[in-house]
């Protein structure tokens, strides 16, 4: 039988495909985490996607929140939060584990939980750990749901600094001076760890930087001038990491660049250079996110400076099997070498941030670099690759 002449249903028009921004998380980078959602769901073109905005309380509950980027941002000072924004303070969401199916459910006590629609693509702001370091990437691994950014080693070694360092050091990449001081060697001889602290310093000299190892943000850090604020470092910095880090100073220019994932791989902007702030003993979170110290784009560097701390940007992301955006850090040392710092899978992502400022002086503006992101996630598919 012909069905030529049967009636044909409408076609339905294509839908959107449909993006969850995650926010804020269980880290003490929390408040700007929510500050990045709010540029990024600004940003995001509705006219092309749909947007689930999906936030992380300090505590690790999923929370629907409202979709209004105007409160998610820095006011008096004070970073927003998750708990600000939720629609409720018990109702939780629940992403799917498996991966034939991407529907997102809601729940209540005491309510039928309420389907939320499919995520086709995961945006995770998320900084520091419970989120930046591969543990969300997993999770959405085991999803079958595609996310921007790095993948569950690359957010792994990026979130790390020591094995950052030691990644880097095995593709030929030049590192400055640094000791680790790991949580059982401080609880199994504390005055032993300490005095191998006060050796490194006794190698390379004061001032020393001390770390967590897996923070963000410039959070927990402390310059140290002498033995006398040792303690109160180590202390601080074991505040937010049982692991410490501890690098000798470097003398020289700050210099930034950020790496992008194009259709034809990652191609790098041109580099920043962060002044040292008049205001702040180094470039710490005060002078990032409060008092918005303003770098240099692009910074002044000569032609073969340029080029060269490009190349090295796109060597780090590729040393860590980097995908979709790094902004790798560097010291221009008083002898003219290039030295890396550390790279951030997910770096600060405000309009004011250093890595759109960079990629806005090389023709990319925020919309574009949101949007590029999105789409080289969907890209990708999840699993090895």
């Amino acid at each position: 039988m012909s069905t030529e002449n049967l009636p044909q249903s409408p076609q339905q028009p294509p839908r959107k495909p449909r993006v969850a921004v995650v926010f804020g998380g269980r880290s003490s980078e929390h408040g700007i985490s929510v500050v990045t959602a709010g540029a990024v769901l600004k940003a995001i073109d509705r006219t092309r996607y749909d947007v689930l905005p999906i936030g992380i309380t300090q505590d690790g509950r999923w929370a629907l929140t409202a979709d209004e980027p105007e409160r998610m941002a820095i006011t008096d000072r004070r970073t927003p939060s998750v708990a600000d924004l939720a629609e409720s303070t018990e109702g939780g969401v629940v992403l799917p584990v498996d991966p034939a199916n991407r529907e997102v459910v809601y729940s209540e006590p005491g309510s039928v939980p309420k389907a939320l629609g499919e995520v086709d693509v995961v945006f995770p702001v998320l900084h520091g750990p419970y989120g930046e370091d591969g543990t969300l990437q997993g999770l959405l691994e085991l999803s079958g749901v595609p996310y921007v950014g790095s993948g569950v080693l690359a957010s792994a070694v990026g979130q790390d600094k020591e094995y950052m360092k030691r990644v880097f050091t095995s593709f030929g990449l030049k590192v400055g001076p640094y000791v680790v001081i790991r949580p059982r060697e401080w609880e199994r001889d504390e005055p032993a760890a300490r005095r191998r602290i006060v050796d490194f310093a006794g190698e390379h000299g004061w001032p020393l930087f001390v770390k967590p190892a897996r923070a963000g943000s410039s959070i927990g850090i402390t310059k140290v001038e002498d033995l006398a604020g040792l303690d109160e470092a180590i202390a601080e910095a074991q505040r937010h990491d049982p692991k410490i880090l501890v690098e000798a100073a470097l003398r020289g220019r700050e210099i930034e660049c950020g790496v992008l994932e194009f259709e034809d791989g990652p191609r790098a902007s041109v580099p920043a250079e962060i002044p040292p702030p008049d205001a702040h003993a180094y470039y710490d979170f005060e002078a990032k996110y409060i008092d918005s110290t303003p770098g240099i784009v692009p910074a002044p560097l000569t032609p073969e400076e340029t080029d060269q701390v490009r190349r090295l940007a796109v060597d780090a992301y590729d040393a860590a099997s980097c995908e979709g955006l790094v902004r790798a850090d560097f010291f221009l040392t008083e002898d003219g070498e290039f030295v890396i710092n550390e790279i951030n899978t997910m770096p600060g992502f405000t309009p004011i941030s250093m890595y759109p400022q960079m990629w806005q002086a090389t023709g990319v503006e925020y919309p574009e670099l949101v949007d590029r992101l999105i789409q080289a996630a969907l890209r990708r598919s999840t699993g090895l690759r």
